[in-house]
């Protein structure tokens, strides 16, 4: 066979693709290179905090790092955070068309005739200086009342949790974009060496009551290169898969393989050209340096027993959202961008009365010791931390709430989150809902506002962070998007 015929037939698309396109076609693909070991033009001199692709911060950022605590399952705002007190005199009596407005409900509760509206199920109470209404269930997070915004106007428009978490951490319900860590990975680039940029850990209560699944494209790179997907650290065996040398490997013997490795995967970019061989060779040398950085990030023997005791009893159980709350501030001071909680287990529709106090308990403390521990660090100045989850909870109860057991179905109309530090105004709520925590009545915040707020406190201009992808600019925020300067610290 005729030598340049065989090589075309060896060809993935890619390559053909690469191949035909000209020198046109490969200078744009060299701007997607990586810049370890690519053969692109240097990127532009590292800024502080960071390694400044892209020019970017466009200004100066307030927060270097993310810390998001992300509750699937949508948590009750109703329950926990939008404290009502006229509705109390509503109880049993059917929620007003004039308040429901035709709005569809979702295939678990359009068929119920009985559409009872169920109060908060425990009390209320100001907390802080402030004087922040927040449940009972939550007096952890009232400790640090006078140090969180609560933003009470959220709504989006999916109903379903897949597509709902989709939308928050992708800017789009359907899979397929890159995650917002995956952004901020390729625009802001790495402050370590020895750890991934972005990081990814998951858990779920005790009594694994919520059939939530974590899918892989919430942390993924989407159709940006895929060295900037997120790490999950796993809560069994190696955090890492293949983070420790087969039996007889020693360190010295797996340096030299990667030496010779990386030769010849850096032979086979030159011939091809294809950009995921240069995150094949960052891939492999992170995870050499990991072998060392990861054992020592996961060993809590040198903390505090104050600390520890500070994070609850569950701490020390590998997997906890309290171990992952744990972990997420050891990563930020040793310079992960993005760290990315996510816990199951607030699909509250049958099981409100029982489960809701225990998921509370799980994490309300070690929420809230994040945030303190971060303060006292001298961390929460320059590091956002974010909790909430994709939508929230009806105001009339699903089921009958004589029954034993009883619930609340999906509610994308409004809901609450709470965010602190990396220059969030403390101490303060914004946006309110009506009288039956059914409808947002004043400054609304979409998904869309939400991620572009993240990024403005982050330094950058959600309109300009973009990447280009089968003939046009795509961006996390897609077309829309505002910051919700009134949130901001000044």
């Amino acid at each position: 066979m005729h030598p340049t015929l065989e090589h075309a037939i060896r060809q993935t698309r890619r390559q053909f693709l690469t191949g035909v396109s000209g020198t046109l076609g490969l200078a744009a693909l060299s701007s997607l290179l990586d810049d370890a070991g690519a053969k692109s033009p240097s990127p532009p001199a590292p800024l502080p905090g960071g390694e400044g692709r892209l020019g970017l911060p466009h200004f100066a950022p307030k927060a270097r790092r993310v810390i998001y605590l992300m509750q699937t399952g949508a948590p009750t705002h109703v329950d926990l955070f939008d404290y009502k007190p006229n509705i109390y005199r509503y109880r049993g009596t059917q929620l007003p068309e004039s308040v429901r407005m035709g709005q569809r409900l979702t295939t678990m509760t359009a068929g119920q005739q009985n559409l009872a509206i169920l109060p908060g199920i425990a009390p209320f109470r100001r907390w802080g200086q402030c004087g922040q209404w927040l449940c009972d269930f939550l007096p952890h997070t009232g400790s640090i009342a006078d140090d969180i915004c609560v933003i009470r106007s959220m709504h989006t428009d999916a109903i379903n949790h897949a597509p709902a978490v989709t939308l928050f951490l992708t800017g789009a319900e359907q899979p397929g974009r890159p995650s917002m860590g995956a952004w901020l990975s390729y625009g802001l680039g790495s402050m370590n060496r020895d750890l991934p940029t972005f990081v990814v850990m998951t858990s779920q209560d005790r009594e694994l009551s919520c059939g939530q699944i974590f899918y892989d494209y919430y942390w993924g790179a989407g159709f940006l290169p895929s060295s900037y997907q997120g790490v999950k650290l796993r809560s069994n065996g190696d955090p890492v898969l293949y983070l420790s040398n087969p039996q007889g490997v020693t360190p010295g013997v797996r340096r030299s393989q990667l030496d010779d490795l990386g030769e010849l995967n850096r032979l086979r970019h030159q011939e091809t050209g294809d950009p995921e061989i240069q995150t094949r060779i960052q891939q492999y040398e992170m995870a050499y340096r990991m072998q060392t950085s990861i054992p020592e990030l996961t060993d809590f023997s040198n903390e505090p027993r104050r600390i520890l005791a500070m994070y609850g009893p569950d701490v020390n159980r590998r997997g906890s959202f309290a171990w992952n709350c744990l972990m997420a501030r050891r990563m930020a001071e040793r310079g992960v961008r993005f760290v990315h909680l996510m816990h199951a287990g607030w699909d509250q529709h049958n099981n409100l009365p029982t489960q809701l106090a225990v998921q509370c308990r799980d994490t309300d403390q070690p929420s809230a010791a994040l945030v303190k521990d971060l303060k006292e660090r001298g961390m929460l100045d320059d590091t956002l931390v974010i909790w909430g989850g994709e939508f929230g909870r009806t105001v009339f109860v699903q089921g009958d709430s004589n029954a034993p057991r009883y619930g609340r179905d999906h509610h994308g109309r409004c809901f609450s989150i709470w965010m602190a530090g990396g220059g969030i105004k403390p101490g303060m709520s914004y946006g309110r809902t009506d009288d039956f925590a059914y409808n947002v009545i004043e400054n609304p915040v979409s998904a869309y506002d939400f991620q572009a707020t993240i990024l403005h406190l982050l330094g950058i201009d959600h309109t300009r962070l973009t990447f280009r992808f089968q003939g046009r600019q795509y961006r996390l925020t897609d077309v829309h998007g505002e910051v919700v300067q009134p949130v901001l610290a000044s």
